[in-house]
């Protein structure tokens, strides 16, 4: 259990704070690209700051404090220029950095007083990569974006899914060390909602090993030994935010003390015969949380997540905690942190902070099936469930609300029919199904 002090040292993210500091260190994303190329402005709440993100004529992206300085209107309603954002209220502008451009009437009434001089705003650093937009809140020099290896891996569909999640962010990434809840959560759990009585093969043996980027957790279960994948490579807790588990990752974005940005990136190789594949843009959507009811969706693996954060309440209470042997991951990972506040209190870098751009070119992880990532599949081996630790690659299983519009091209790109011919591709991928993903029946 931890104390109430020490419980909000690891949680509040808020300027000022020592948590927030630490994670102002790093980048963190915040939105995708393509969402800046359909809409040129976005109101953006990270770390406790109202902001707004843009992009603006040329091509150059800003994040700022949301409200104007003249008399406080929202800039995400702003207006883009050739180099930078318009209030719409009263014309001010303002470049990436925060200064001040242009005040249209102060300029013409008393243009040798040049009031936009006095004038700057908050501005924060925005970089694109991965199909995402990263924001820096942190002091200079600012770190480089890590370009994390499967970022470099060609021949893949590649779509980033968004949700908020209504809790704090720390509850969310302790989910990311903890890998006794895939067994009775997403296994025992997940059955119990489709109606089995199915049970999970147990897990035996744990082991937790910190590393560059962050702590490596690995399992043996019933059905496995210790020539499993999953004990000589294991999964990733990312520092100091995400989840890796092989072809995708999940960042817990803090908007605030009590909300959560949610931030899926997944990586799907096609099969073989349909390379070379190149990806022009990398779609991206926003997943519900609840049903029209406003009971917690559940359908999908992050969408259990997403429950069980929520239940812990806004903000977890540790001191009412009991830890187990089992939760020796989660004892590590609040020991780092206590540790990299230190670090950073006495101007150190904290863990996972990249600077060498030779190291940055491609930073490896620990993968499991990289071999197969990397080299590209069969479609056989594409629809062996086995090589996604028993999720089926035909449907998007981790979170629900997929557009149609996405699904469709996934489908093409994998060179699926999924429509006309379910019974295909689910025979393929070990599935016995009667009906369609969304209940309708295939005859």
């Amino acid at each position: 259990m931890l104390s109430d002090e020490r419980n909000r040292r690891l949680t509040e993210v808020g300027p000022g704070t020592e948590m927030g500091a630490l994670l102002r260190r790093y980048w963190q994303p915040v939105a995708a690209v393509a969402e800046l190329d359909d809409a040129p402005t976005k109101a953006v709440r990270l770390l406790g700051e109202d902001l707004v993100l843009y992009k603006d004529l040329s091509g150059t992206y800003g994040l700022l404090e949301r409200h104007c300085p003249h008399r406080s209107a929202d800039l995400s309603y702003g207006m883009v220029e050739a180099c930078g954002l318009r209030c719409n209220y009263h014309g001010w502008m303002f470049d990436a950095t925060g200064a001040c451009l242009e005040q249209p009437f102060e300029d013409v009434d008393a243009p040798h007083i040049r009031f936009r001089d006095q004038i700057r705003i908050r501005a924060y650093r925005v970089e694109a990569k991965a199909g995402l937009l990263w924001a820096y809140l942190g002091p200079e020099p600012a770190p480089l974006v890590p370009n994390w290896e499967p970022f470099c891996w060609d021949n893949g569909f590649v779509q980033i899914v968004f949700a908020t999640v209504p809790c704090n962010w720390f509850q969310c990434q302790e989910n990311s060390i903890d890998p006794v809840h895939f067994e009775w959560m997403h296994d025992n759990w997940g059955a119990r909602l489709k109606g089995r009585n199915d049970t999970a093969p147990r897990h035996l043996k744990l082991a937790f090993d910190e590393f560059d980027y962050g702590i490596t957790y690995r399992r043996v279960r019933e059905d496995s030994d210790e020539a499993s994948p999953l004990w000589t490579v294991g999964r990733v807790c990312l520092w100091p935010n995400a989840l890796f588990t092989g072809n995708h990752f999940e960042w817990r974005v803090p908007i605030d003390d009590t909300k959560t940005l949610s931030v899926g990136w997944f990586f799907t190789r096609v099969p073989k015969d349909r390379e070379p594949y190149v990806q022009n843009s990398i779609p991206h959507w926003y997943g519900p949380v609840t049903d029209a009811k406003g009971d917690w969706l559940t359908g999908g693996v992050m969408n259990q997540d997403f429950a069980a954060w929520v239940g812990q309440g806004a903000i977890a209470d540790r001191a009412q905690e009991h830890l187990a042997r089992s939760d020796r991951g989660v004892v590590m990972i609040r020991n780092r942190f206590f540790e990299d506040l230190e670090t950073i209190a006495k101007g150190g870098d904290p863990k996972a902070i990249v600077r060498d751009e030779k190291i940055n070119n491609s930073l490896p992880l620990p993968i499991v099936g990289k071999k197969q990532f990397v080299e590209g599949f069969t479609r056989e081996q594409l629809m062996s469930a086995s090589v996604f630790d028993n999720v089926s690659p035909t449907r998007f299983v981790f979170q629900q609300g997929q557009p149609t519009a996405v699904k469709r091209a996934y489908e093409e790109a994998m060179g699926l029919k999924m429509d006309d011919d379910y019974a295909l591709s689910d025979a393929l991928s070990g599935i016995n199904r009667t009906v369609r993903p969304d209940g309708s029946p295939l005859n």
